[in-house]
């Protein structure tokens, strides 16, 4: 203790030991100096424990894409579905991959994350080749983990974990996706066939429940008696909410509804079907389509575009009161099967068209 010089701040002496201890001392007081400076530009309260944080890297300055994945998940584990939350695991592990094979490291400061970041991020996506069986990401596919992303980053925006955002000159880039659905004439030949399998009679019978309704895989599979209600004009309703908005869904039930609730209700449980995972029952649906003959692309999801479409608004059912039915938040996003609709109706005329022409030339 007697080579310290407590006027000073440094130690007493000029041995190469001595001056190396003394150049260190110099930098980390410079350091110091330069952390208190960005701390009063911030306009930030300086306190010893924030230049010490600062100086160790552990405050907002230093976070990292992990700091702000495990808050993420940490805080939403009890908000958001299950599904939805293991879609942010898959973005957060194909995110480690690419710092791992393009990036070189294992964690990034997301104050270093810009414009190139993101459009690298998104050419590692469409070119990474998983190791299990799997198909790489198409551009929808790509597309969802950005936005995923860009929701961490607007999260670490309101946590002042970052200033700017990476975002604001990217932009998405979706393809447009069929909507396939049943027409009315393929829909009463659902109607009409019977399965003797149990199983395929069974999914048959979900898919045209759902194409009277409108509920989503997941709401018919969590649909209870406490969801069928007696609305106020005495008639079946059931009441439920969106599994993606939490909206709350009113639906009054249509007849071929009822006949296959009454089919299918359990006496055990106050469940209302028996429904099988996604996975099968999409797998029984493709089986059930090819049977009846429709070559279109049909999951169990087609199901709501064909009530959208072909229960409802061809059938002169306002759009308002479609998107209530669905539980849209948005008129815009019902209004996109209005326009399935309107191409359709063209296709019809222009093959109307054509018929009429050829009348009219024999004539």
């Amino acid at each position: 203790m007697n080579e310290w010089d407590s006027s000073k701040g440094r130690l007493k002496g000029t041995t190469s030991r001595i001056k190396k201890l003394n150049n260190y001392l110099d930098q980390v007081y410079s350091q110091l100096l330069d952390i208190h400076k960005k701390l009063l530009d911030k306009d930030n309260l300086i306190t010893a424990a924030k230049i010490k944080a600062s100086y160790l890297g552990l405050d907002e300055d230093h976070k990292t894409i992990k700091d702000i994945v495990t808050y993420h998940n940490d805080k939403m584990k009890d908000v958001l579905k299950w599904g939805t939350l293991k879609n942010y695991h898959t973005t957060a592990n194909y995110l480690e991959e690419f710092l791992k094979k393009k990036k070189k490291t294992d964690n990034f400061y997301l104050k270093h994350i810009n414009y190139q970041f993101i459009t690298e991020f998104e050419m590692f996506l469409r070119s990474y080749s998983p190791k299990m069986d799997r198909k790489t990401c198409g551009t929808n596919g790509t597309m969802k983990h950005l936005e995923r992303l860009k929701k961490l980053l607007n999260l670490a925006i309101k946590l002042e974990w970052l200033e700017r955002n990476p975002f604001k000159s990217y932009s998405f880039k979706f393809e447009k996706n069929d909507r396939h659905f049943l027409t009315e004439r393929e829909l009463h030949i659902l109607e009409d066939t019977v399965f003797t399998s149990a199983s395929l009679e069974r999914v048959k019978d979900m898919f045209l429940f759902s194409c009277y309704s409108g509920l989503t895989y997941t709401e018919l599979k969590e649909l209870t008696t406490d969801n069928l209600v007696k609305g106020m004009d005495g008639k079946d309703w059931i009441y439920t909410k969106r599994e993606k908005t939490q909206q709350s869904v009113k639906v009054p039930l249509l007849n071929p509804a009822k006949a296959i609730i009454k089919k299918y209700q359990l006496k055990e449980t106050n469940e209302v079907f028996p429904v099988i995972s996604n996975q099968k029952t999409n797998k029984y649906l493709k089986e059930i389509m090819q049977s009846i003959g429709v070559r279109k692309k049909i999951t169990f999801h087609s199901a709501r575009h064909t009530f959208a479409t072909v229960v409802t608004l061809s059938n002169g059912v306002p759009i308002e009161t479609v998107s209530k039915l669905l539980g849209h938040t948005k008129l815009s996003t019902t209004q996109i099967y209005a326009r399935v609709l309107e191409d359709k109706l063209s296709s019809d005329i222009s093959k109307l068209d054509q018929i009429i022409m050829g009348k009219q030339k024999i004539l």
